[in-house]
């Protein structure tokens, strides 16, 4: 709105000529988001304190969960999603197609994740909804988005699937392209919700990750960069990295109140909105695999989830000692702090890792 505002003054005061600039706008988005975040912060935890918005312990988690986590309030992700939204409300070009589907993605995923938290709170448990109603839910959101992307996008590369490392390997999945795009949302809305166990744990990763694509999707919906890099131009994309600007500051801003030790926590209102909008990019920039690469943590995160259930299925026996596997590493006498910053440093050299492969091709 901002944006569209100053740009009708652009032709009298040829200063504001600075704000065409994507990359100035994606800084303004990473500082509005972050302020926003921070000047909000501290009321909204005085008053979920008050009124007993509480995060809900698992009981068949670590010992000392119960005893240092509970009490801690909760459903923090409103903050990183009033932070970020006005961020790309401000900021953004509201026309673009790209920046309307990941607007829908972040605010319909962050209302099933509040009405999850919601029901935890209500119920006073780490239950929640039923996994099965929360995927069914997930799965039509994201399919909503999907056909609204597909109807009115002009690109004509969105049903590809690139591969990174090889220059031509490219497969058209066709109308295949709609449950792979809902299977990449869903599936990083909860990779995300699962690695959001420990304070700060799932956060820097986020960022990280948002980081990445912010750089991506730069590159990508610019013609020049795109062509050196050997890399499919997507006219439109680079607005998606002032979205990716308004993740970093407002997850930056939440940190500073949800390290260790957190004075509040993200809920599912904060980790499936993230995960989903995540998602949503890795789709729009084409760069889905990269994605699970930048992402390696939560992947390893959810791939721990599904080993640990199918062999206590088949076999009755468990692989780790709880998962996910952050969980695991706790039981085996880790301090939390120290599974944090290890699992930070692995999301570090597997964001470095996503980025090699846009030259190594």
């Amino acid at each position: 709105m901002l944006y569209s505002f100053i740009l009708n003054f652009v032709d009298t005061f040829t200063f504001l000529n600075v704000f065409k600039y994507l990359t100035f706008r994606t800084g303004l988005s990473v500082f509005t988001s972050l302020i926003i975040v921070l000047f909000i912060g501290n009321p909204f935890i005085k008053f979920f304190s008050s009124r007993k918005i509480t995060n809900p312990i698992r009981e068949d988690g670590p010992e000392e969960h119960i005893i240092k986590k509970i009490g801690t309030p909760t459903m923090g992700g409103l903050i990183i999603l009033i932070g970020l939204i006005l961020s790309v409300l401000m900021w953004s070009d509201l026309t673009n197609i790209y920046v309307l589907f990941s607007l829908y993605i972040v605010i319909s995923f962050g209302a099933l994740g509040a009405y999850d938290d919601y029901q935890k709170i209500r119920q006073k448990n780490s239950s929640g909804i039923s996994s099965k109603t929360k995927i069914t839910i997930q799965i039509v959101l994201a399919i909503i988005g999907i056909m609204f992307l597909v109807k009115y996008s002009d690109n004509n590369n969105l049903s590809d699937l690139y591969f990174p490392f090889f220059k031509n390997l490219v497969i058209n999945l066709g109308w295949f392209f709609i449950p792979f795009a809902v299977f990449v949302i869903v599936g990083s809305s909860n990779a995300v919700n699962l690695t959001d166990g420990l304070d700060g744990l799932a956060t820097v990763p986020v960022i990280l990750v948002a980081a990445c694509f912010a750089f991506i999707s730069y590159i990508t919906g610019n013609i020049v960069f795109s062509e050196y890099l050997q890399l499919t131009y997507i006219e439109g994309t680079g607005e998606i990295s002032i979205f990716c600007g308004a993740i970093i500051g407002s997850c930056l801003g939440f940190l500073w109140f949800n390290a260790p030790p957190a004075k509040i926590f993200m809920g599912d209102t904060g980790s499936l909105s993230l995960g989903g909008s995540l998602g949503a990019v890795g789709i729009i920039t084409k760069h889905e695999i990269v994605l699970a690469i930048t992402g390696g943590l939560f992947v390893l995160e959810a791939v721990s989830v599904m080993v640990q259930v199918i062999s206590f299925k088949l076999t009755g026996k468990r692989v780790f000692r709880m998962a996910p596997i952050h969980h695991h590493f706790e039981k085996k006498g880790w301090p939390e702090s120290t599974v944090v910053i290890r699992f930070w440093i692995i999301s570090i050299i597997l964001a470095m890792i996503g980025l090699a492969t846009l030259k190594l091709r």
